[in-house]
């Protein structure tokens, strides 16, 4: 399974939009841009789901499950989850940290 957040993290990893996803996947545009305005998991037909997570992977993304670990090796990026709520640890947007 993947979700629409970890479509939008992919193609942002990958420096990609949404056109040059559809094509790495070999699907429409419009499906690609259903599948990113899902809440949550993506919906779609198994084939097409099956083709966008094929795509990624050739193009070097590890989908990495909820409560899954990382086989690969290099750097990633997770949410984190408050374990008391089963809720994602994100901060409200605020002022960069930047220094």
């Amino acid at each position: 399974m993947i979700t629409a957040n970890q479509m939008r993290a992919a193609r942002a990893l990958l420096g990609i939009g949404q056109r040059e996803l559809a094509d790495l996947a070999g699907l429409s545009l419009p499906t690609i841009q259903r599948m990113e305005g899902s809440d949550g998991v993506v919906r779609g037909n198994v084939d097409s789901l099956m083709k966008l997570i094929a795509g990624l992977e050739a193009a070097g993304i590890e989908i990495i499950g909820a409560g899954a670990t990382s086989v690969g090796s290099g750097r990633g990026v997770r949410l984190r989850t408050d374990p008391s709520t089963g809720t994602h640890d994100s901060p409200s947007p605020g002022p960069s940290r930047r220094p």
